[in-house]
């Protein structure tokens, strides 16, 4: 395969440091590495590529550990090339899945659209949202979805509704190897000025309770029902829990903050330990929400 000469308007590079594409900051090299401009740039690399090759899609690389070894097979970064927004009739938009989620509760707040608060709590991008049914201050993703834009793995599109996917709590099960390229939302018409002041308010919270100066994912473990993972992780003992260059956040018990230098290595020994102390102190057994993906060391 040839991809170099067959894909000559995108961003395309080999062995490339994950780690500068992740929010944690870790990672070792991909083989290859790719950020298509627009749909048929994507359409034409997919169509190229070896049918055994594994694929990885990536966004803002948030609530992803990417293992040290690096990723054999190629890394798709949906990005700025589907970052739009389209306005549709009835109080509804259509988001490109490279959007980061905040920028997306920005716009709303900005033309008037309520419901899409709680995007702003959100740290990665609309395609990683619509991938794991992100949520935060009581608001999913999928609430709001009203059709989504696909491509499958040899570079065919799909439009598909929200009935061909079984969703729940941070779960979004569908159609296989497909990635998500953009959304349809709904939301309700507003005074721009009341959901901008909940965004502000929203954002202000965010601020002060979870560690936005440190790289991290985002929250770590799922919240088991009734209940809350960082106040499990705190009630054990772990806040502030450092391995190597990792550590529990001493302002947020359910993040974990690269410190400066840590490996995937140090996190992932990071996660195991807090899952098992909390288990042995509590009973219940904390399900990650973050990814692992790639080769260790």
């Amino acid at each position: 395969m040839n991809t170099a000469t067959q894909v000559t308007r995108s961003r395309l590079r080999h062995h490339e440091p994950l780690a500068r594409h992740t929010s944690w900051r870790v990672g070792g090299p991909a083989d290859v590495y790719f950020e298509p401009r627009d749909v048929a740039d994507l359409q034409a690399f997919l169509a190229e590529l070896p049918a055994a090759l594994p694929v990885l899609w990536l966004g803002l690389g948030s609530n992803l550990l990417m293992r040290d070894g690096g990723f054999r097979g190629a890394v798709v970064c949906i990005g700025r090339g589907f970052a739009g927004i389209e306005p549709l009739p009835d109080n509804q938009l259509r988001a490109g899945a490279g959007l980061p989620c905040a920028k997306l509760a920005q716009h709303c707040a900005r033309t008037g659209l309520a419901g899409g608060e709680f995007l702003a709590g959100v740290p990665g991008t609309v395609g990683g949202a619509l991938a794991m049914n992100a949520g935060a201050h009581g608001g999913e993703t999928w609430q709001r979805v009203q059709a989504v834009l696909t491509v499958d793995r040899q570079g065919r599109l799909h439009q598909r509704l929200p009935t061909d996917y079984r969703i729940g709590y941070r779960s979004v099960q569908g159609p296989a190897e497909e990635c998500f390229l953009a959304a349809d939302f709904a939301f309700s018409a507003a005074p721009p000025q009341q959901v901008q002041a909940a965004v502000h308010a929203l954002l202000r919270r965010r601020a002060a309770t979870q560690p936005l100066r440190q790289a991290n994912a985002g929250s770590v473990f799922r919240n088991p029902e009734g209940d809350f993972a960082a106040r499990l992780i705190e009630a054990a003992g772990l806040k502030g829990l450092i391995r190597g260059k990792a550590q529990v956040s001493l302002l947020h018990a359910n993040f974990i903050v690269n410190l400066g230098g840590a490996r995937a290595a140090d996190i992932e020994t990071l996660i195991d330990e807090v899952q098992a102390r909390v288990e042995a102190a509590s009973g219940v057994r904390l399900q990650p929400e973050v990814r692992r993906v790639g080769e260790p060391a």
